[in-house]
């Protein structure tokens, strides 16, 4: 692993684990002088952070300063014996919509970091992986001072992610066992409760509209419901063998992100790292143009 230094931020909520109340985030810097600050987030679990630290040691080789942001409950963020990430596993919206945010505030709070600590004139942007590109997706659309997005592996629209990824199957026993708070025991009552995906997403016409016009709550922090307003320029990177994220939760998200290039992989969601190397050139490429 290249060199780094581990910056910590007073994490600006109360986690429900307090070895989330700091914000952790290793900056890589680079030997020449940098064109662009990244903040880049990592998928969901510890065992993803080590080799997906990959990208910022390759990324400051060519003059992006990157942040690798420990999102909460994972690494050293977590209680010992954690696989990393227990909290955003529910049943409950209504918890993972806190845990959600908090997330997002991380990212605002280092983006913030950057420009008031570090007094950094350059353009900021994000890259996520998975669930770090659902989080990055909720971030730029409530910050829209962050430069560009870069969006991995990463879909929308709770439905297919619940009840279809192998990832949600400890929430699909949860659902069976208990339901939550909307009476959610199956995907047919997913459904029900969540009513007609596209016309709800299509009548939110400002952020505060995902809170008071959404039939439930798993659209608070649904990255669909802020796609429409991120505005930025997105690289939309999307593995066409992907068995983690379902096709039409990834047709969903990218059909709300207006400001988007597609790259397609050849490839499922790990498996995506085989390319790595095209991946960080067309990141660069993207982050380079005007």
């Amino acid at each position: 692993m290249g060199r780094y230094e581990v910056v910590r931020i007073p994490a600006p909520y109360t986690p429900v684990a307090e070895e989330s109340e700091e914000i952790v985030a290793y900056r890589f810097d680079p030997d020449i002088t940098p064109f662009h600050e990244l903040i880049f987030l990592h998928g969901i679990k510890n065992g993803n952070i080590p080799y997906l630290m990959w990208f910022a040691e390759r990324f400051a080789l060519y003059g992006v300063r990157t942040w690798f942001l420990i999102l909460p409950y994972h690494g050293e963020r977590a209680p010992d014996g954690w696989e990393g990430g227990e909290p955003f596993f529910s049943s409950s919206p209504s918890w993972c919509v806190q845990r959600f945010n908090e997330a997002v505030m991380d990212v605002l709070e280092v983006h913030r970091f950057i420009k008031k600590k570090m007094h950094s004139e350059l353009p900021v942007s994000v890259m996520g992986i998975s669930f770090g590109g659902m989080i990055g997706t909720m971030a730029l659309a409530q910050d829209p001072a962050l430069k560009k997005g870069i969006i991995c592996c990463a879909g929308g629209n709770w439905r297919w992610i619940n009840w279809y990824s192998p990832y949600l199957e400890p929430v699909r026993r949860e659902y069976d066992a208990k339901g939550n708070e909307f009476g959610c025991r199956s995907e047919e009552d997913c459904v029900r409760n969540r009513g007609d995906t596209f016309r709800i997403i299509e009548s939110f016409e400002t952020l505060q509209d995902i809170v008071t016009k959404s039939p439930v709550t798993c659209y608070h922090y649904d990255p669909v419901s802020f796609a429409p307003f991120v505005t930025q320029e997105i690289l939309f990177i999307q593995p066409i063998f992907d068995r983690v994220i379902h096709p039409r939760s990834y047709r969903t998200l990218r059909k709300y992100l207006k400001n988007k290039r597609v790259l397609f992989l050849p490839s499922g969601h790990k498996s995506f790292y085989l390319f790595r190397r095209l991946v960080a050139r067309r990141v660069l490429r993207f982050l380079k143009a005007s």
